[in-house]
């Protein structure tokens, strides 16, 4: 297996923990998730389950969305990245949830904020690793390639149709929400090309090490 292979995984998982963490930091701020995060946790507190497994639950519906406007085979492995997330959101919510209780709106606001700029750097850095991204961070890039416009755009748009689909199920909507749809296409749009850089820089680096090694062993 290649050593650029290799770090990926490494690069992946912290992608992940990111994302998740920031998740749960805005869902602790108590001033509104994100439209997909609302509808998971009003799924969770009006139906049951975790907040967790309604991301698996939602994922695997998203999958076949996916698979059908791309005319594919469904990406069964993007289930994998939707398991580590929902394992990883319960897992931060669990930590965080009598670590974390800001009461005073300014601190409600900077937990918040801690949280969205974590999830726009989270989201970069592992959909950069080209593995099994999470399917709604699919579609967001499906719509983009089909639209022909930019990441903005098409995570917005597919914020707004989730904000409807929150409400319906009474989510945590607020002020939060309004934000994250106004500013969290925009804040990935902002890490997508510096995360490149130092990824790519990171795989470069290993990739010279790694025939670094070949050519020494030949030599030997």
């Amino acid at each position: 297996m290649q050593r650029s292979s290799i770090t990926k995984y490494p690069l992946y998982v912290l992608g992940i923990l990111f994302l998740t963490l920031g998740i749960s930091f805005t869902i602790q701020s108590e001033l509104g998730t994100s439209p997909f995060d609302a509808l998971l946790v009003g799924l969770s507190v009006n139906v049951g389950l975790t907040v967790g497994s309604w991301e698996i639950i939602i994922a695997l519906i998203l999958i076949v969305c996916n698979s059908l406007l791309k005319r594919q085979r469904p990406e069964v492995l993007g289930l994998l990245t939707a398991f580590i997330t929902g394992i990883g959101i319960d897992m931060w919510l669990f930590l965080l949830h009598n670590l974390i209780t800001p009461e005073l709106w300014y601190s409600k606001v900077v937990c918040f904020g801690i949280g969205l700029l974590v999830i726009g750097l989270g989201t970069a850095i592992y959909l950069h690793t080209n593995f099994a991204p999470i399917p709604i961070d699919r579609l967001t890039l499906i719509l983009q390639e089909l639209t022909k416009t930019n990441i903005l755009i098409s995570r917005t748009f597919i914020y707004l149709v989730f904000l409807m689909m929150a409400i319906i199920f009474n989510g945590p909507i607020g002020i939060g929400t309004l934000l994250t749809v106004c500013l969290g296409g925009l804040i990935l749009n902002y890490f997508m090309p510096l995360t490149k850089r130092v990824i790519d820089r990171i795989l470069t680096h290993s990739s010279t090490a790694r025939n670094y090694d070949k050519d020494k062993n030949h030599s030997t």
